[in-house]
């Protein structure tokens, strides 16, 4: 592991927030890291509202696609609310389909079959729309490229809205409406909102119609708030405000589908950590095992009892889900082992067998275990299909770009990526990515870094310090959980490897003028060495509770340690 301290901020800036906040140091510091420098910013950071959004109608597009559906909400027309398989794009279509419920019973859904159809809009889903006399589709997380697709609804009378946050190619659907905040010809202020966040804003734009207002429409928050935590998109601005509310409805008055899995899974209070972990594959397993509507029916039934028939379901579906990307992940080690493709600066591994739901689950852990940007393919009809994901610092979907001449079609952020490619083309392709990352890519990068916030004192952990860092969250991109550093450690003498395999470390630190501390370091079992013996040490981590047998209780969450010199 890299470790890199981030630079000393400068001093007249963190002594101004200091004194305006009337805080010490270390989180003035903290706070001038994520861009807050101003009482105003740190009132809205510490103290979010739904009263700070943003217009929506400073989105380009939003004033054609609310006409558009007040049209259609008036002429009674049949509206058929399309998205992704992912749990960005079912909770869209969940809270696209239950706002627009309230004003028509003239409204489906429509997930595309993650493998008779692929990703994003299909022509099948076009043909269902004619077929059953829809002649309106919202699209939610898909859409930004689906040029042609646009263009055979256009044929069949079939009007199109596109809400997404995805990258557009050169040229833009041509439908009624195209709202994505990273069209370059688009003002609005936010550009990182995920694709349930763009269908809020057009809820939000219809609600403003009806002279409702954003606190009217906090029980679709927790939609928002699974969506946002589960697309890795950044915690900042306008979806730190939608995840901070979206996180008091999960915990307070939970939708009945929310209740079920909570219910399945027996934790009390949940953070966006656990939203990310426990709630979002679950939503993702019924696309990848069986199918997107599942998750879709779950997240809009309205009866608790029925919605925990459908949770047991999806409870099957993820542990399905576990059992293939275990296997798979295996696999792909021997394969990369077996080929001795260690020394590449890519992983780009290939199994006609493969179960498509899964490889991008594969693809992050092959990315854990060699930390380098890696595509995982299988058999998708006559076609392979593929999930990218790289690593921090590096644009896999730039890279992938650069490769286009092979490609039949791709999608996708910076860190994570799909695409489509013919199976003669797999070996050109293979060839092409790894010598587009090894031209482009920091070899620094290639080792996971960890990013220190501040170096500390085991005597600045106070409660008073830590109460403050709850306030922080939620947690996530641009907004990550504080790291700091202490040095100069040594153990009480009584560290031990705990757990399966002794796979963790525990141990109880101390440091001259300091109360003692404990410790966990998750999968550093094989670092006793380092402390063992009162050695010195250096550790990285973060700082949260321990409850055990009633008591709560401050301790480290160790990142990594090193010998101290």
């Amino acid at each position: 592991m890299r470790w890199t301290l981030k630079p000393k901020l400068p001093i007249d800036k963190v002594e101004a927030l200091k004194e305006a906040l009337q805080v010490d140091d270390f989180v003035a510091t903290l706070l001038i890291q994520r861009g807050i420098e101003t009482y105003e910013d740190a009132r809205k950071f510490f103290r979010p509202s739904l009263k700070d959004l943003h217009n929506p109608y400073l989105m380009k597009d939003m004033d054609k696609a609310v006409q558009r559906i007040e049209q259609a909400l008036n002429n009674n027309e049949n509206i058929l609310v399309y998205g992704d398989y992912d749990v960005d794009g079912t909770t869209a279509v969940a809270l696209m389909a239950s706002y627009l419920k309230t004003r028509t019973t003239q409204v489906a859904t429509y997930i595309p079959d993650r493998y008779a159809e692929g990703y994003g809009v299909s022509y099948a889903g076009i043909d269902f729309a004619h077929d059953n006399n829809f002649s309106l589709i919202i699209a939610l997380d898909c859409g930004i490229k689906a040029i042609d697709k646009v263009a055979y609804a256009n044929e069949k009378d079939i009007d199109f809205i596109i809400c997404d946050h995805h990258r557009p190619g050169d040229e833009i659907p041509n439908a009624v409406a195209v709202l994505d905040p990273k069209r370059p010809d688009c003002d609005y202020p936010y550009k990182e909102l995920c694709g349930c966040g763009v269908g809020f804003k057009l809820v939000q734009a219809l609600a403003e119609n009806q002279g409702q207002t954003p606190e009217d429409l906090t029980e679709y928050l927790d939609l928002l708030a699974t969506a946002i935590g589960a697309d890795i998109v950044p915690v900042t601005g306008e979806n730190r405000a939608l995840a901070y509310f979206g996180l008091q409805v999960i915990n307070s008055n939970p939708r009945p589908g929310f209740k079920a899995i909570i219910q399945q899974i027996k934790k009390e209070e949940l953070n966006i950590t656990d939203v990310v972990f426990i709630i979002a594959p679950r939503i993702n397993a019924a696309g990848r095992m069986k199918h997107g509507n599942h998750a879709v029916t779950l997240l809009m039934e309205q009866d608790y009892n029925e919605a925990i028939k459908f949770a047991i379901d999806i409870e099957t579906f993820n542990a399905d889900r576990k059992e293939a990307d275990q296997l798979i992940t295996q696999e792909a080690l021997i394969q990369i082992e077996v080929d001795g493709e260690q020394e590449r600066l890519t992983t780009v591994v290939y199994n006609e067998s493969w179960h498509k739901g899964v490889i991008g689950i594969v693809a992050s852990r092959l990315t854990e275990t060699y930390y380098r940007p890696t595509i995982v393919f299988t058999k998708s009809g006559d076609k392979l299909a593929a999930s990218a994901r790289s690593v921090s610092g590096f644009d896999v979907y730039n890279a992938i770009d650069a490769c286009s001449e092979f490609i039949e079609q791709f999608g996708g952020h910076k860190y994570a990526a799909g695409l489509t490619i013919k199976e003669e083309n797999y070996e050109a392709f293979k060839q092409a990515f790894e010598d587009t990352v090894s031209k482009t890519i920091d070899r620094n990068l290639l080792t996971p870094e960890i990013k220190i916030d501040a170096q500390i004192h085991l005597a600045d952990i106070t409660p008073k310090f830590y109460r403050i860092l709850k306030q922080f969250a939620p947690f996530g991109p641009g907004n990550m959980i504080p790291v700091f550093m202490t040095t100069h450690l040594r153990d009480t003498g009584y560290g031990k490897c705990v757990g399966e395999d002794d796979k963790h470390l525990r141990v109880t630190v101390r440091q001259p003028n300091a109360p003692n501390i404990v410790g966990i370091g998750f999968s550093l079992g094989d670092k006793f060495d380092l402390i063992n013996d009162k050695k010195l040490f250096n550790a990285v981590y973060s700082i949260d509770e321990n409850h055990w047998n009633g008591n709560v209780s401050l301790q480290l969450k160790l990142r990594d340690i090193k010998e101290s010199f």
